[in-house]
């Protein structure tokens, strides 16, 4: 929300605008942070043929913030509306363990079950956050979608603004 305001202030849907400020405390409070790409779509990773290796590219933001707001960006560039439904618990259990078994090389000192169980209940704001962001920068863009729109829905509701 701090570096792209414009968006924000473009943003028509008012219970979202409201609600952008408390889907974004939580993100930038969360206890685990780490470096964020800020634009992880599928168009700036670089896969090898096999698939084991990836690069990221286009980096014109780097900061610390919350994991999931790079795995929802990613995964809502990687998928059809249906497929984000479909496959989303078993993305994000595919993530965890690939973060779990990094973190017992790297990191055996970070407790992955706290970080997993903070960062679970993150991604449906972290969803809303970047549906948010899109309808202020371009409210026809192909990623809008009703399921995204239901996560929004659900996540402001539960705010109760």
């Amino acid at each position: 929300m701090d570096t792209r305001p414009d968006e924000l202030e473009a943003l028509a849907d008012l219970p979202l605008k409201h609600a952008a400020a408390e889907i974004d405390r939580p993100l930038r409070e969360s206890r685990y942070q780490t470096l964020v790409h800020g634009d992880a779509k599928l168009a700036n990773f670089c896969f090898s043929t096999n698939g084991e290796q990836v690069a990221a590219v286009d980096f014109q933001y780097v900061g610390g913030g919350c994991g999931m707001k790079d795995v929802a960006y990613f995964i809502g560039s990687c998928l059809a509306e249906e497929d984000c439904e479909r496959f989303e618990s078993r993305l994000l259990d595919y993530y965890f363990t690939a973060f779990k078994e990094a973190a017992a090389r790297l990191r055996p000192s970070v407790d992955v079950v706290v970080v997993e169980e903070e960062w679970r209940n993150l991604f449906p704001l972290a969803w809303t956050d970047f549906h948010r962001f899109l309808k202020g920068w371009s409210p026809g863009h192909w990623k809008l979608n009703a399921y995204s729109e239901r996560m929004a829905r659900t996540v402001v509701d539960a705010l109760q603004l």
